[in-house]
């Protein structure tokens, strides 16, 4: 094992020993590097003013994603490189081509958000650019301004062209030289297996430990709530866990692969949770946060489960070198309880591939489009046979102290017309799965009547295809 972190700090070689496994990148950036161009703005990947762009070889390539220095621990940069905006300033003191689009286009103003929306954007000039306001506003989505508004940041995103800025070999045989094969283990408790095997015996020896993923639930713990995690066992670099394969029949989803890595397989298979994906957190959350992560720490208001729950998605659990697998409705046992035994850890999501006969739906509701917690998150997946529903699906998050299926609202509609007759039933049988909360997102009385909502849209998009119930830019567009 080793005990310092290595990576590239811009074009700079940099192996730290002895500092805290509990600093985050932002931190670490300020405080130790002296660059304060990334900023602090709300401690929990929610404003993007901290946000930096991390290299890393996948597939033989150097590829860049922004994410969120202030819940990202330094550990975690083991192997990659980490690009802050003082990096992107030219050797002779010139402007990036992106910092000069945003001064160009007047996208600009207090300049405390700035250097974050500079990143941003510096991923998508180094991922080949964009002038569709679609691919700008997802690149952009994780980004607050209070200043200028987005017309001119987004009007800097369609002139600053694309790029590949250095030298990718230089880079990669720079990031090949850190790999020396061993684990990294830290002082202060901080582990980071590179197999499965591995993984299963470190938590077997350190059953009390926190497991880290992408970062962006656990950061919080650490910025917010101010705990001190140890020891720390990070998944991130086993490669088994980063394993994604799609078959015929399923898609397989190690626990540590990312929203960003999983998204294509996901929407092909399945367009509303792709959808769901796109606007779960931001760009920056989605590059870090993981449905493995999401699904084990348990929220009510996470917005894989319901989706996954409805689709009948599995889980494999391992301790040791035990394996068990079990339904995903059956892992959420009460609020902050999941069936996990001391030691064991979520290896891998199974989501089937479902026969034609079925329609899968899902809508997410919340007050803002992009980066919003849901208020509540409808999963509906139906086999219509000849007029009549064979079978049904019906999940719901943010209705429960767990993502809960329907079970009474799926009773009426098994096995009955799909008709509005039917309908009307199975909206008030809904009163009956569920009693939901009032909070600061939505009241009890809401959160019922847009459950009942979504319903009504599932039978409207199923039986009444040539109905627009969808918006696509500024058009009413029918879901065939």
């Amino acid at each position: 094992m080793t005990g310092a972190i290595r990576f590239l700090l811009g074009d700079e070689p940099r192996k730290v020993a002895g500092l805290d496994p509990n600093l985050t990148v932002l931190r670490y950036l300020r405080e130790q590097e002296g660059l304060c161009g990334t900023k602090e703005g709300c401690a929990e990947g929610d404003c993007g003013a901290c946000t930096v762009v991390l290299g890393e070889e996948v597939d033989g390539r150097l590829r860049h994603r922004a994410v969120n220095a202030c819940i990202q621990f330094l550990p975690t940069l083991q192997g990659k490189q980490l690009i802050a905006v003082e990096h992107l300033k030219a050797a002779d003191g010139s402007l990036h081509p992106v910092q000069q689009a945003l001064v160009e286009s007047h996208g600009s103003q207090c300049g405390f958000c700035t250097p974050g929306f500079v990143m941003s954007l510096f991923a998508l000039y180094r991922d080949g650019g964009a002038r569709d306001r679609g691919v700008i506003d997802d690149a952009l989505a994780g980004n607050l301004c209070r200043c200028t508004g987005y017309g001119p940041i987004v009007a800097a995103a369609r002139c600053m062209g694309a790029g590949d800025d250095g030298d990718e070999a230089a880079v990669l045989a720079q990031l090949a030289s850190f790999d020396d094969g061993e684990a990294l283990a830290l002082e202060g408790g901080y582990f980071a297996p590179r197999t499965a095997d591995d993984l299963a015996a470190r938590l077997l020896a350190y059953p009390e430990a926190t497991i880290l993923a992408g970062g962006t639930d656990v950061g919080l713990w650490v910025t917010k709530q101010h705990r001190r995690l140890e020891p720390i066992v990070y998944v991130g670099a086993v490669a088994e866990l980063r394993r994604l394969e799609v078959t015929a029949e399923r898609i397989e989803i190690g626990a540590a692969v990312t929203y960003s890595e999983a998204h294509r397989a996901i929407a092909e298979a399945y367009p509303d949770f792709g959808e769901v994906i796109r606007r779960l957190g931001s760009r920056q959350i989605r590059n870090l946060g993981t449905i493995g992560g999401n699904i084990a720490n348990g929220s009510p208001i996470g917005d894989s489960p319901p989706p996954l729950i409805a689709l009948d998605a599995r889980l494999v659990l391992r301790r040791g070198d035990a394996r068990r697998e079990i339904a995903l409705e059956d892992f959420f046992i009460a609020y902050g309880q999941q069936d996990l035994e001391p030691g064991e850890f979520v290896e891998t999501v199974i989501l089937p591939r479902q026969a034609s006969d079925w329609r899968f739906r899902c809508y997410k509701v919340s007050k803002r489009f992009d980066q919003d917690i849901t208020a509540v998150l409808g999963a509906f997946n139906l086999k219509l046979e000849g007029g009549r529903v064979a079978a049904a699906r019906i999940c719901y998050g943010g209705m429960a102290a767990t993502p809960k299926r329907a079970s009474a609202c799926e009773a009426v509609l098994t096995g009955a017309p799909w008709s509005e007759a039917t309908l009307s039933r199975a909206r008030d049988a809904l009163a009956q799965d569920f009693a939901p909360i009032g909070d600061m997102r939505a009241s009890a009385a809401y959160r019922l009547q847009v459950a009942r909502n979504l319903l009504t849209k599932v039978y409207v998009e199923t039986s009444e295809p040539a109905t627009a119930t969808r918006l696509v830019g500024d058009r009413q567009v029918a879901y065939g």
